[in-house]
């Protein structure tokens, strides 16, 4: 039986940092050069064996190289997000949210358009200063995410008058839902705790995987896991810009490879840093002197190389911003325009960068290539979008959903899309040895729920939902497709446990 609220998970539990600080009064000495185990030493939540916890370890039990690349992918980023933590006094064990969220992946992307490794989608990174244009994403930032994600984590802290289960459910289902699924409870005379309230199936995976992993920070041996060792200091420094940089000219001056440039500030969009400044560039602290000792040698030299472009007819700003991969408003800054209006024969400096397309593997542009031609065990379609195109028409054409659309394309699905764009579709084939596996273990393959329609709920909106098909929820429920749903309709929908997130 599920444990059914928060006092009986954490009561009569030492925190590990309670058992630090003993250890300390005692005399005794506890090693936290590695970070993890600087984690693991000031735990505040203590706990104990649940079900929905187990369920976790046991995952992690069966893939056990799984927390050892994390842990490598990690490595230098987690100090940087556990300073911030302890800035705001927030638990520890927020530092392993990013696991939870990303796999502490800077370049992953949701199909809610949620990116970066807190996974902040963009009415909230708005919301806590988190800016996006041509040249920079701070959802990706790592230093500008994670302090906006602290502030977050606070603010709803605070909201949840403490409760830790509740606000750190809250940053995965939204405050709102679980504030309504807390007056549920509360009517029908319920417990109101975590544990007790009737939640997506996301969240109610959300904190127990959280939980496993601050068992296993704390005992890695026990579950069979190994955790690469990062060691309990700074391995980035910030260098504050104040000028716009070729990415080239930045690993010239410091000896780094442009994957690692790319992968220190995962923000970076483009060949350069961005226009607006000044910009915060983490570097590897064995490298910053370097690249400030080139700073004072180069002087006054620019950052950045230019072309000079005589127009021609048929030139525009827009035109010349994609044909040198920048943006209007900077040739229009750059060249002292007031409008967009360019005369034949006149010049325009416009900056370049300094290698070609493929130096800069890991910007923006070079990823969504990299997307293209990408190998899986299916056949991979590019499929050029014509007027009249949606995502959800296109799905339907192709057998698929709008979430894979989404995610193998990286595609914002509130924004129209362009035609002429090449989408990327992969057509699966039926002979997986994952299924093959996942039957051997005598698990159900398809588990029949029945949903209940919701005002503004639609076919797509649902089959979204749950990944799976319209035509399919259309079949199971004998309705035609220009059939209106109706609020408290109920409606029968197969999940197959491989398309949903068995974690």
């Amino acid at each position: 039986m599920f444990l059914s609220a928060c006092q009986s998970v954490f009561d009569n539990v030492k925190s590990s940092r309670d058992v630090a600080l003993e250890a300390v009064s005692e005399g005794i000495s506890v090693d936290e050069s590695n970070l993890w185990d600087y984690i693991a030493n000031q735990q505040a939540l203590g706990i104990k064996n649940n079900p929905r916890i187990q369920v976790q370890l046991d995952w992690f039990k069966k893939h056990p190289d799984y927390l050892t690349r994390i842990s490598g992918r990690a490595q230098p980023y987690l100090y940087l997000v556990v300073e911030e933590i302890k800035k705001e006094g927030l638990p520890i064990e927020i530092a392993l949210l990013p696991i939870v969220e990303s796999g502490y992946y800077p370049f992953s992307y949701s199909h809610g358009t949620a990116v970066g490794i807190w996974q902040f989608i963009p009415s909230t990174g708005r919301l806590y200063g988190l800016e996006l244009d041509w040249w920079h994403e701070d959802r990706r930032h790592i230093l500008n995410s994670t302090r906006a994600a602290v502030r977050y984590l606070k603010d709803l802290g605070q909201m949840f008058n403490g409760d830790w289960m509740l606000a750190i459910a809250a940053y995965n289902a939204g405050p709102g839902r679980i504030q309504n699924a807390i007056k549920i409870n509360q009517k029908m005379g319920k417990q109101t705790d975590y544990w007790s309230l009737d939640l997506p199936k996301e969240t109610e995976k959300y904190i127990p995987k959280l939980l496993a992993l601050t068992m296993i920070v704390k005992e890695p041996e026990k579950f069979g896991q190994e955790l690469s060792l990062i060691d309990n200091s700074r391995l980035l420094e910030v260098v504050e810009l104040n000028s716009q940089f070729d990415l080239a000219l930045i690993a010239q001056w410091t000896g780094l490879s442009i994957d690692e440039i790319y992968t220190f500030n995962p923000g970076l969009r483009r060949w350069a840093t961005p226009v607006s400044l000044p910009y915060e560039l983490l570097l590897p602290v064995s490298v910053v002197r370097s690249f400030e000792d080139n700073l004072i040698k180069a002087g006054e030299v620019p950052r950045i190389s230019w072309a000079r472009h005589q127009i021609k007819s048929g030139d525009s700003l827009i035109y010349l911003a994609k044909k040198y991969e920048t943006t209007v408003e900077q040739i229009r800054s750059v060249n002292e325009l007031q409008s967009d209006l360019i005369r034949i024969g006149d010049y325009l400096i416009v900056p370049v960068a300094q290698k070609i397309d493929g130096y800069y593997s890991l910007s923006e542009k070079q990823r969504e290539k990299s997307r293209l031609n990408n190998e899986k065990n299916a056949e991979k379609i590019i499929y050029k979008v014509v007027s009249g195109d949606s995502l959800w028409k296109i799905a339907v054409q192709f057998d698929t959903n709008v979430n894979n659309l989404v995610r193998w394309n990286q595609i914002d699905p509130s924004n129209p899309l362009s035609i002429g764009r090449e989408i990327v579709i992969w057509i699966e084939h039926n002979n997986k040895t994952e299924l093959a596996e996942i039957t051997r273990t005598g698990i159900d393959i398809d588990r029949k729920i029945t949903y209940m329609v919701r005002a503004g709920d639609n076919l797509s909106k649902i089959a979204n939902k749950y990944s799976v098909k319209v035509k399919d929820i259309l079949s199971w429920n004998d309705i035609r497709e220009s059939q209106v749903l109706n609020p408290g309709q109920k409606l029968l929908i197969t999940v197959n446990v491989i398309n949903s997130n068995l974690l």
